[in-house]
């Protein structure tokens, strides 16, 4: 299940779910009908890279959920998306956590697009960012570059 604000939900059913929607006398069928990811799959898109998901929606956007592989590379882009939520505002004004989290509360994911946006930064909110990361610049687009090219391009 995905909202138009691109946060995916991965439910488990059982089969039979789907007759009771069906047979739905609330008329709450039409809300099942609304999910705007048409396909998800585990696919491997470079030769040698790790396995990430990968859904498209019906608008023709593509997605990807990658997962962790450590601890540490988890705790860093939390914290980096915790700076990037404060200092890079965003272009609509509102906050970042209440976009993201307007229809279900926002748990376990990281906004890859919004750490990407650490390069765009002026140098000194970068120098700033990376300072509280305990690293430079250049590592932090490294670290940004590195989960990138694991799975993708």
């Amino acid at each position: 299940m995905s909202d138009k604000f691109g946060n995916v939900s991965v439910m488990r059913l059982p089969h039979s779910v789907s007759d009771d929607v069906d047979e739905d006398p609330t008329g709450n069928k039409a809300l099942w009908d609304r999910e705007t990811v048409a396909s998800l799959q585990r696919a491997t898109l470079i030769p040698g890279g790790s396995e990430a998901l990968l859904y498209a929606t019906i608008s023709g956007a593509l997605g990807v959920l990658l997962p962790f592989t450590s601890r540490e590379d988890h705790d860093f882009f939390q914290h980096l998306e915790m700076h990037m939520r404060s200092e890079n505002s965003p272009l609509c004004g509102r906050d970042h956590l209440s976009f993201r989290s307007y229809y279900y509360p926002v748990k376990n994911v990281i906004d890859g697009d919004l750490c990407e946006q650490f390069n765009s930064l002026e140098p000194a909110k970068q120098k700033a960012i990376a300072g509280d990361l305990e690293r430079t610049p250049a590592e932090v687009s490294k670290k940004i570059e590195d989960i990138r090219t694991r799975y993708a391009f």
